[in-house]
């Protein structure tokens, strides 16, 4: 249907697409963007794979799209898809550079990196949160994609399999040293970030936004900064240690002392402005966080 999104099951399948020859092995190959030829009109709806996809772009000077968003990969770098996920391409697209790995969930199938690669929290970024990389992570990259290149080549045999595999594994913790270091130059742009999130929650709970909605949640938030769920995490984990779920949650406490402190409400009170549905879930979360009742709380600062 021309609504519908192009799906590719097999490797041979997108290779076909792109006017290019059958790839060296069924499971796994490499595409040289400068040879693939598509026209991006005939994608206009998407395209899903039902396989892994690590591009790596030495220049991009088109845009493409996840969602509703568009992001600009002029200056480089790499991004990851996972199988299933939605890609749009435009026809600005035509005009880059590099190469993209894919990578059939069964040729990893048996081997522990089918588990441990759900542990690479980028497959689930946006496209606005692309890996960029100095020249010297550019030649490091691209030395992993020439061995893996080499491999399917040169040496198909017994071992090819395990050595390939460990390739990847080698790309996948490059790209996660790598994106740690994106987190740390970026410093004061993900600190910006971490304003927005505070005066975002601060907002949530002075304006008793939780008494309608209930409880914030890590997709709203990271929906209202314009991240993927899993890159906020991400990078709160870096800034300050904690995942979004804690961040909120801390915060959450924060309000919930304040109206303690006050004593103007019930406990149950405070829950339900708080956004919980049950005292009983506000009373164990509390103390998880403090190592007191609400009630013990309250009563520490109203003895006399």
């Amino acid at each position: 249907m021309k609504n519908q999104p192009k799906i590719f099951h097999t490797l041979s399948e997108l290779h076909k697409a792109m006017e290019l020859p059958k790839p060296l092995h069924p499971l796994i190959s490499i595409i040289n963007y400068g040879e693939a030829v598509f026209d991006p009109k005939d994608f206009e709806q998407g395209i899903m794979l039902d396989f892994y996809k690590i591009s790596f772009k030495t220049s991009f000077n088109g845009k493409i799209k996840y969602g509703h968003g568009f992001y600009d990969f002029e200056e480089g770098g790499m991004s990851f898809v996972a199988p299933g996920q939605l890609l749009k391409m435009q026809e600005e697209e035509a005009d880059y550079s590099g190469m993209s790995l894919h990578i059939h969930p069964d040729f990893i199938r048996p081997y522990a990196l089918n588990a441990n690669i759900k542990q690479y929290g980028f497959f689930n970024y946006t496209a606005s949160e692309a890996l960029y990389l100095s020249e010297n992570e550019k030649d490091t990259i691209l030395g992993v994609y020439t061995s893996i290149q080499n491999e399917l080549k040169e040496r198909i045999d017994s071992f090819s399999q395990d050595v390939i595999i460990s390739q990847i594994e080698l790309l996948l913790n490059y790209s996660n040293r790598f994106y740690n270091r994106q987190f740390i130059t970026r410093k004061a742009v993900n600190n910006d970030v971490l304003a927005q999130l505070e005066n975002l929650l601060n907002t949530y709970f002075n304006d008793e936004e939780a008494l309608l909605k209930g409880l914030p949640t890590v997709a709203f938030v990271a929906e209202q900064l314009n991240l993927s769920p899993r890159y906020l995490s991400d990078l709160l984990r870096n800034l300050c240690g904690q995942n979004t779920q804690h961040f909120i949650h801390d915060k959450l406490i924060e309000k919930a002392k304040e109206y303690l402190m006050k004593g103007t409400f019930s406990i149950a009170e405070i829950a339900y402005k708080l956004g919980f549905e049950h005292p009983q879930s506000f009373n164990k979360l509390f103390k998880q966080k403090t190592n007191s009742t609400p009630i013990a709380f309250q009563q520490s600062f109203h003895k006399n």
